[in-house]
């Protein structure tokens, strides 16, 4: 009989049951396990397609980051770079080995080790983020810096930092260790509008970075963080004190030596020096608002290629400066025969004031104006040899008068435009109409309101420089319309994109108009108003004076070149002295001989003819006095009194006429009816002051025994009073 005992033993003995939070623990690691794995998965699948997308490395190398700028002169020289700066693209072998370092000492550390997401780093910013309750160091690797240079942005979001890893670890299984750092090299931002250690060299140091020193290296790796906040030019202290940070990341990481770290000196660095803002920028910022006209390219570096002439510019500026009284600004527009503008400044110093006066500012262009009347009469029929009578005339209440208080009988049109007779032009306008002229005005490009009161003749409605410079431009150019341009082509990566096309189809008015005009014109710079701007070659041209001497213009052309030059204050305050043929006819002529300095000397259609000899020019010439007609007021409005003959300030009277050109026509002298001829001296007179009593003595106005007086003694001529000087004056 078997033994119950050994049937027992051979069952199996059943096991204990297992606890359930065991179960579930293993469960929660086998899922924690199969989502790690289905990440990793998902990681690498990401990566992977993140790296087949990406561009190479090439193309990478070509993608600069916003659109930059450069601005070329006429000879090709870049006299402007707006937007972002980039250098010369430094391959990694040219690139020195303590701007390696430094930049992988400071930014990144285990640069050579990690995969391109530094896991240490990460840790050590989550640390510091628990420390310090907020994100106060980044665990950004240089390669998640340059992708986020590249393809992201700096928004401070997880998702742009998970896009940001992916692209990382894209880069490096794409691109070796030393084609991510040359990228990064190259492209980083360092402040100052400069991407790329060359740039940045050459802006801070003035030099290429291919040849660096370890504090310069120093520098520029220690940009990178706060570009703002430690850019050289910004906070040199600053600089220095975040490139010794660097070095002593250099030093411990065992980049440099003791003694290297020791001898180098941050401090003992000389920064170049900012670029000075100079007249060019007058220029560039009155063209390139043009290009989002001309052209639709918004991403593509641009190089604009320009009409400005850097010789003509630099005359120009230099013209202004030593011409233009103290406490006034200066503006002048200067054109081609084909409207090119060769040099533009508007004000003395840009960085003082960058207010564009050349095509911003508006003034009254006094006489200037009479060039449009003139213009009218002349398209209206009339001829330069024209008589017409200087005598009083009222129109519709409104009294003009000459600068001389004094009317001159019959002239001709060329007479009372050399002079710039004002009743002459008021007799004109009321003849053609003073809606004629106001359209002649706007047909010949002057784009400011043009009001029809009779005073409009002698240039009550305000204007730009440039408007008027184009006009002066258009009759130079045989009556054919002269627009200002100063953009010539605009190329993208090499390729033309934009190219001027001169249009020479507007026809202003017919070629005898304009050559009449010009006839008249070059008569008041040999023997009128504008004589100050003879340059010894042809010229032709007008001045302007305005009320109380606020404004003076002179506006001419020769050999090809068409220049006008305003001169005042901002604030329209009197500038004692400050007439049309004083200062900016001056500045004309500075300018000008520079300018046609290398042009061959070009004759006018008509020669210059003098007026009658013996009619006096206006006061302006002589005297200062403003040549609209109105009398010179003080602040408040009052008539100034009118300055006795030889007591002018600045003792402004002018010498008799002693020689003249001996290629032009000998001037007509014929007297007034009435007064008898004057036998020739039996030998030369004395130098006499050509003054108002002189003048009046031999066109014989004068009355009573000052009239017969020996012509060589002296006249003290009577003073008007007060009253007198304030019934004259007109009503406008």
């Amino acid at each position: 009989m078997p033994r119950a005992s050994s049937s027992r033993s051979s069952r199996p003995r059943s096991s204990k049951p297992r606890s359930p939070w065991r179960r579930r623990i293993v469960v929660t690691l086998q899922i924690l396990i199969a989502l790690a794995v289905l990440a990793v998965g998902a990681l690498a699948i990401a990566v992977y397609v993140a790296r087949s997308q990406l561009p190479s490395f090439e193309e990478l190398k070509s993608s600069p980051n916003g659109q930059m700028i450069r601005v070329h002169a006429a000879d090709g020289t870049v006299i402007v770079s707006l937007g972002p700066s980039y250098g010369e693209w430094l391959p990694y072998d040219r690139i020195p080995v303590v701007m390696r370092d430094a930049t992988i000492a400071v930014e990144d550390r285990r640069f050579r080790e990690h995969p391109g997401v530094d896991p240490i780093g990460i840790a050590r910013s989550v640390e510091v983020r628990l420390e310090k309750g907020r994100w106060k160091q980044g665990g950004s690797t240089i390669t998640q810096q340059i992708t986020r240079t590249i393809f992201l942005n700096n928004q401070k979001k997880f998702g742009r930092k998970f896009r940001e890893a992916i692209l990382a670890l894209a880069m490096e299984l794409k691109f070796s260790k030393d084609q991510i750092l040359e990228l990064y090299l190259n492209k980083v931002y360092y402040g100052g509008g400069a991407y790329g250690i060359d740039a940045a060299s050459r802006k801070f140091f003035g030099h290429g970075a291919d040849h660096l020193s370890l504090s310069e290296a120093a520098v520029i790796a220690g940009l990178v963080k706060a570009p703002s906040n430690y850019s050289p030019t910004a906070d040199a202290e600053a600089a220095v004190g975040r490139a010794g940070v660097v070095i002593d990341q250099m030093k411990r990481n065992g980049f440099i030596t003791a003694d290297q770290a020791a001898n180098a000196n941050p401090q003992t660095l000389k920064l170049a020096p900012e670029p000075k803002q100079n007249s060019v920028r007058y220029f560039t910022d009155w063209a390139l608002p043009q290009l989002d006209m001309l052209i639709d390219e918004q991403t593509a570096p641009l190089d604009v290629w320009t009409t400005l002439d850097l010789n003509m510019q630099r005359a120009a500026d230099a013209a202004i400066r030593a011409d233009a009284p103290p406490e006034t600004q200066g503006a002048l527009v200067s054109l081609d025969r084909d409207g090119a503008v060769r040099a533009m400044v508007g004000g003395k110093d840009y960085v003082s004031t960058n207010y564009n006066r050349a095509v911003t500012a508006v003034r009254q262009p006094g006489s200037a104006f009479k060039l449009f009347v003139y213009l009218a009469a002349l398209e209206a029929g009339h001829k330069p040899e024209d008589q017409v009578v200087d005598e009083p005339v009222t129109i519709d209440g409104w009294s003009p008068r000459n600068d001389s208080r004094r009317n001159s009988g019959s002239v001709s049109l060329r007479t009372a435009f050399a002079y710039s007779l004002n009743t002459v032009a008021a007799k004109l306008g009321q003849e053609v109409g003073f809606q004629t002229v106001a359209d002649m005005a706007r047909r010949f490009g002057i784009s400011t309101p043009v009001n029809t009161h009779p005073s409009m003749v002698l240039g009550t409605s305000e204007v730009r420089v440039i408007d008027m410079v184009s006009a002066f431009a258009s009759v130079a150019n045989k009556g054919v319309k002269v627009t200002p341009y100063g953009i010539t082509k605009v190329t993208a990566n090499g390729q033309t994109i934009y190219t001027h096309e001169v249009d020479r189809s507007v026809v202003l008015v017919a070629p005898y108009v304009a050559a009449e005009m010009t006839d008249l014109l070059q008569t008041a710079v040999n023997t009128g108003t504008g004589r100050a701007a003879q340059i010894g070659r042809p010229v032709a041209g007008k001045t302007g004076t305005t009320t109380s001497l606020k404004d003076g213009w002179f506006l001419g052309f020769s050999s090809g070149i068409t220049t006008g030059v305003w001169m005042g204050r901002d604030n329209a305050k009197p500038v004692p002295g400050l007439h049309g043929g004083s200062a900016p006819a001056k500045a004309f002529a500075d300018y000008m001989r520079i300018a046609t300095a290398n042009r061959p000397i070009e004759q006018f259609d008509t020669q210059v003819t003098l007026p009658e000899w013996q009619l006096e020019p206006d006061e302006e010439s002589y005297f200062g006095q403003p040549d609209n007609g109105v009398s010179a007021v003080d602040a408040d409005g009052n008539p100034l009194p009118s300055p006795v003959p030889g007591e002018t300030e600045g003792d402004q009277t002018m010498e008799i006429p002693t020689h003249r050109d001996p290629a032009a026509p000998a001037p007509i002298q014929q007297p007034q009816p009435g007064t008898p001829a004057t036998p020739p001296p039996a030998a030369p007179a004395p130098q006499q002051r050509l003054d108002q009593a002189w003048i009046d003595r031999v066109t014989g106005r004068g009355t009573g025994p000052a009239a017969n007086r020996d012509p060589r003694a002296p006249v003290s001529p009577a003073r008007p009073s007060p009253r007198e000087r304030q019934d004259d004056r007109p009503n406008q």
